[in-house]
C-alpha cells in the first residue's frame, strides 16, 4: 500500500534554500532513516511530511486511510496538565474508561471507583491498562499525578514518547510514524527496549536519529539530505556508509574531470573577446555548466586539532570513601577510585542513579556527604553538560567564542584564531556571524562542544555529548577524541560512541553500588545476556574450554546462518583486539609465575589473576567463533 509521496517540494529560510525539487515515496512496511548535517533541513522536511508545516513549493500527497503520527524533537506539552492527563488524552471508549478508572483511584469515592471498575469490565479495558502500565514502566514514568510544568527536559521527552506510542494503538491500522530524535534523553536500556518495540510492532516509520546501532537495528532504507537534494540508499546502515563513500568518490572524480575540462574551455572563452557574440552559443552554455560543476567543493572538512594541552601531573583525581545521598536515595556509598593518565572511562546506569551527581562531585560543583576528593594541581576540567549553552541575547557565534579566548594554541607552536577554530567545527564564515538564537539544536550543541575544547582542558567530562549531533559531526568528533591525550569521562546512551572510545566502564547499579567493569558496553551487554544461562547451568558438569568451543562450532554448523550486521562486525573487531591484549597479559603472568622466587601470597594472587584472564579469553573466543561464522 502506498502511504505518502511528494513532488518537487522545496523550502527556504530567507535567502538560504534548505532543499528543492524533493521527490520521495513511502510504502507500507518501509523503515526509513533520514541522515544529514545539522542545519540541512531534516526536521523541517519531517514536519512537511507530517503536515505540521507547508513547503514553499511542490505538493505532498498522503493516502486518506493513513494516519500520520509525528513525534517532535522538542515536544509541546500542556503545562497545566498532569502526566496522566497528557498520556490519556486520546478520545476513544477504551481510553475514556481507563481515564475515569485512574481518576477515580485518586478521588477516594468508593461509589465512583466501583462504577469505573464496572465500566472497565464492560469494555474489556484491563488489557489496555496492563499494556500502558508496562510501557510507562519501561520509560520510567511513575508518578502519574505529577504536573507537566515540574518535569525536566528528559522527563518531558519520555512522557511525549509514551503518549505517541499509546496513541498509535488506537489509530487506524495504517499508521505512518515520523520520529525526530526519539532516543534523546533515554538511557541505554530504554533505547534497546524501544528498538525491540518498533521492530515487533512492524510499523511504517521515518526516523531521524544519531544512534547508529538503533538505525542499524530497525531501518531498511536511508534518505541522505545533502546539497539541497536527497539521495536514496536501500539496505542497512553499514551498506549506507559504504554506498555514500562510493558516491563521494565518484563525485570527486567527476569534479576533477570537470576542472580539467573547465581550464580548456576557459582558455577558449578568453580567445578573441571582441568576437564573443560569434562563438557557438551551445558551447558557451556548456562552459557555464562545466564551470558550475568544477567549482563545487566536496572536501569533507575535518576536525584535525593538535591541542596544546595543560601538562598532566602525577596526581589526577582521587576519590576516597566518598558518600552521597539525597534523602533515602543513596548515590555513592564508600566509593574509592584513582584516575590514571590518559584514562577513558564510560559511565552507564539508569536515569537517577547518580551519574551526573558523580561528575559534579569530581569537579567540586557539589560536595560529598563524607569522604575526600583530591584533585591534582595541574588538572583543568572541560565539562560538556546537558544544560547546554548560556549566552547573552542577540550574541553572534564569533562573539561567543571570542568571549572565551581570541585564539587556540597548538602543541607544535602557532595558534588558530577563533574564526579558524570555528571552521574546524564546520561553521562557515557566514554562519559565524549568525545569531546563536538562529542556530538549529544540533548547531548549538556543536558550538557548546567547541567552547569546551577551546579552553584546552586536560580532563574532559562529556555528559550526553551526542544528543542532537548529526552523524558527520559525530564521526569527526570520535576521531578527535580517539587521539585525545588527556583523561576523559563519558556519560552517554550512544552505544557505538561508547564502544569506540572507552577503556572500561563504571556501572551505576543503584543504591550506591558502582562496579568497575573491565571492557566496553558491547562486552558488558553480552555478559548481561549470558548471565542467566550461566546461572541456570551452574548445577551441570562444566565442560572444558575445548569442549565448549567444539560444541559451539557444531551448533553454528547446524543452525541457519545469519548475515553479519553493523553491530556484529563492530563487536568482532573489538573482540579481536581484546583477545590479543588478554593473550599478552596471560603470557606476562605466566612468565612471572615461572620465574620463581615468589612468596606464597604473591604466587596465589598471580595464579588467581592468571585464571581470571584465561576464563575471559575462553569467553571471548567463544563469542569470536560465533561471530566468525557469520562472515563465511
Amino acid at each position: 500500500m502506498h502511504y505518502l509521496s511528494t513532488r518537487g517540494i522545496g523550502k527556504s529560510y530567507g535567502i538560504k534554500p534548505l532543499f528543492r525539487e524533493i521527490d520521495v515515496h513511502v510504502q507500507e512496511g518501509d523503515c526509513i532513516a533520514m541522515v544529514a548535517k545539522n542545519g540541512s533541513g531534516k526536521s523541517t522536511l519531517l514536519k512537511i511530511l507530517a503536515g505540521t508545516e507547508e513547503p514553499d513549493e511542490g505538493k505532498v500527497w498522503r493516502h486518506k486511510d493513513v494516519n500520520v503520527v509525528y513525534f517532535d524533537q522538542d515536544p509541546e506539552l500542556n503545562d497545566r496538565n498532569t502526566i496522566l492527563d497528557t498520556i490519556l488524552q486520546h478520545q476513544h471508549p477504551l481510553m475514556d474508561a481507563l481515564r475515569e478508572y485512574e481518576d477515580s483511584q485518586f478521588s477516594g469515592d468508593t461509589n465512583r471507583i466501583a462504577k469505573a471498575t464496572e465500566q472497565m469490565e464492560e469494555r474489556a479495558a484491563w488489557s489496555l491498562e496492563a499494556k500502558i502500565k508496562h510501557l510507562l514502566h519501561r520509560l520510567a514514568i511513575t508518578d502519574l499525578q505529577q504536573p507537566v510544568k515540574t518535569l525536566s527536559g528528559g522527563q518531558r521527552k519520555r512522557v511525549a514518547l509514551a503518549k505517541t506510542l499509546i496513541d498509535i494503538g488506537f489509530e487506524h491500522q495504517h499508521t505512518l510514524l515520523i520520529m525526530d530524535e526519539p532516543t534523546n534523553h533515554l538511557d541505554i536500556e530504554m533505547v534497546e527496549w524501544l528498538e525491540d518495540y518498533l521492530t515487533r510492532e512492524q510499523l511504517t516509520l521515518i526516523v531521524v536519529s544519531h544512534d547508529r546501532y538503533f538505525l542499524e537495528s530497525i531501518c531498511n532504507q536511508f534518505w541522505e539530505l545533502e546539497d539541497e537534494t536527497i539521495y536514496f540508499h536501500q539496505g542497512s546502515y553499514e551498506q549506507f556508509v559504504e554506498r555514500k563513500a562510493a558516491r563521494m568518490e565518484s563525485e570527486l572524480a567527476s569534479i576533477d574531470k570537470a576542472r580539467n575540462k573547465y581550464r580548456k574551455e576557459l582558455e577558449w572563452m578568453r580567445k578573441q573577446p571582441k568576437a564573443r557574440t560569434t562563438k557557438s552559443k551551445s558551447r558557451q552554455d556548456r562552459f557555464y555548466q562545466v564551470e558550475q560543476l568544477a567549482k563545487q567543493r566536496k572536501e569533507e572538512r575535518q576536525l584535525a586539532l593538535d591541542m596544546k594541552m595543560s601538562r598532566l601531573g602525577g596526581k589526577i583525581v582521587e576519590l576516597k570513601k566518598v558518600n552521597k545521598s539525597f534523602g533515602d536515595r543513596i548515590l555513592l556509598k564508600g566509593f574509592d577510585y584513582t584516575f590514571k593518565k590518559g584514562e577513558k572511562v564510560g559511565i552507564i546506569g539508569k536515569n537517577g542513579a547518580g551519574k551526573t551527581t558523580f561528575v559534579n562531585i569530581l569537579q567540586g560543583l557539589e560536595q560529598p556527604d563524607s569522604g575526600k576528593v583530591n584533585v591534582g594541581d595541574t588538572i583543568v576540567f572541560g565539562h560538556f553538560s546537558q544544560k547546554g549553552l548560556e549566552w547573552k541575547q542577540d550574541m553572534r557565534v564569533i562573539e561567543y567564542v571570542k568571549s572565551i579566548a581570541e585564539s587556540f594554541e597548538l602543541a607544535k607552536g602557532g595558534s588558530l584564531s577563533a574564526a579558524q577554530f570555528l571552521e574546524c567545527f564546520l561553521f562557515t564564515p557566514d554562519q559565524q556571524y549568525s545569531y546563536i538564537s538562529k542556530l538549529s539544536g544540533g548547531e548549538k550543541k556543536r558550538l557548546h562542544l567547541l567552547s569546551v575544547l577551546f579552553q584546552n582542558p586536560n580532563f574532559l567530562i562529556l555528559d550526553e555529548p551526542t544528543n542532537d549531533l548529526d552523524l558527520p559531526t559525530l564521526s569527526v568528533l570520535e576521531e578527535f577524541l580517539e587521539d585525545y591525550p588527556g583523561c576523559m569521562v563519558i556519560i552517554s546512551h550512544d552505544r557505538y560512541f561508547m564502544d569506540r572510545l572507552i577503556d572500561h566502564l563504571l556501572v551505576f547499579e543503584g543504591n550506591g553500588i558502582i562496579r568497575d567493569y573491565p571492557g566496553n558496553y558491547a562486552d558488558y551487554r553480552l555478559e548481561q545476556e549470558t548471565a542467566p544461562a550461566i546461572n541456570s547451568s551452574s548445577q551441570q558438569p562444566t565442560p572444558s574450554s575445548i569442549e565448549r568451543k567444539e560444541n559451539q562450532v557444531q551448533q553454528n554448523q547446524t543452525a541457519p546462518k545469519k548475515k553479519a550486521g553493523f553491530k556484529e562486525k563492530r563487536e568482532f573487531e573489538l573482540l579481536t583486539k581484546e583477545i590479543s591484549t588478554l593473550t599478552t597479559e596471560k603470557e606476562s603472568l605466566s612468565l612471572q609465575l615461572s620465574a620463581g622466587g615468589l612468596d606464597y601470597k604473591d604466587a596465589e594472587i598471580l595464579s588467581k589473576q592468571f585464571q581470571e584472564v584465561s576464563n575471559k579469553i575462553d569467553e571471548k573466543e567463544l563469542r569470536w567463533l560465533e561471530l566468525s561464522e557469520l562472515f563465511d
